[in-house]
């Protein structure tokens, strides 16, 4: 009975989007979607997840990506996250802010900042992340826990960003420490790679 009520709510969450792929699950009772709000094929939602897209925003979503449990993400250009991406419990990513610098008005009086933000294919995005307009990641990076990415940050591929506001702390494949590289190379020899779960689909 749980199996089958779960899938009519996801059925019925599936509606809301402006496109939806194959075979998604939208797991949560509570999934709130507005806008211009398209996934791909295999996408995974969890509970209490915003997805906002206002007037002539949109929020795109590639293929095997989702969100996990009570993030927010709004546009009124664009929020686009490429294949393999995992954005993680209690992230915020907004592509508008409003204006504070060089003024002593009221912040609500203020105009908004609005610049796309573009998250790359087989990204990290760890818990309570906010990313701010502007932000470009690219491929492969890792986004620490608790990280702010302010206005216009550019992550390159398969860099490691962390901090309030985040700065790159690594890379994952270049200037690796050789006691490091020798435990990943000796974990991956001794337990292998999981396998990916859509590889018999």
């Amino acid at each position: 009975m749980d199996r089958l009520i779960r899938r009519i709510r996801s059925w019925r969450h599936g509606l809301k989007f402006a496109r939806k792929g194959r075979h998604c699950r939208f797991q949560g009772k509570e999934l709130v979607i507005e806008g211009h709000v398209a996934v791909g094929d295999y996408c995974r939602f969890r509970d209490h997840v915003i997805l906002r897209a206002h007037g002539e925003g949109k929020i795109i979503f590639g293929n095997h990506s989702g969100c996990s449990y009570y993030c927010l993400i709004e546009a009124e250009a664009l929020v686009r996250i490429g294949d393999n991406t995992a954005i993680t419990e209690f992230c915020v990513i907004r592509d508008t802010n409003h204006t504070v610098y060089g003024t002593d008005h009221h912040w609500a009086l203020t105009p908004h900042i609005t610049k796309p933000v573009l998250i790359g294919d087989n990204v990290l995005v760890g818990s309570r992340s906010y990313i701010h307009p502007g932000v470009i990641i690219g491929e492969g990076a890792i986004i620490g826990a608790g990280s702010v990415l302010i206005e216009d940050t550019q992550v390159g591929p398969y860099e490691i960003w962390a901090g309030a506001p985040a700065k790159k702390i690594a890379h994952r494949v270049k200037d690796v420490p050789p006691e490091k590289l020798k435990e990943t190379q000796e974990r991956i020899a001794r337990e292998g790679l999981r396998k990916f779960r859509y590889d018999d689909l």
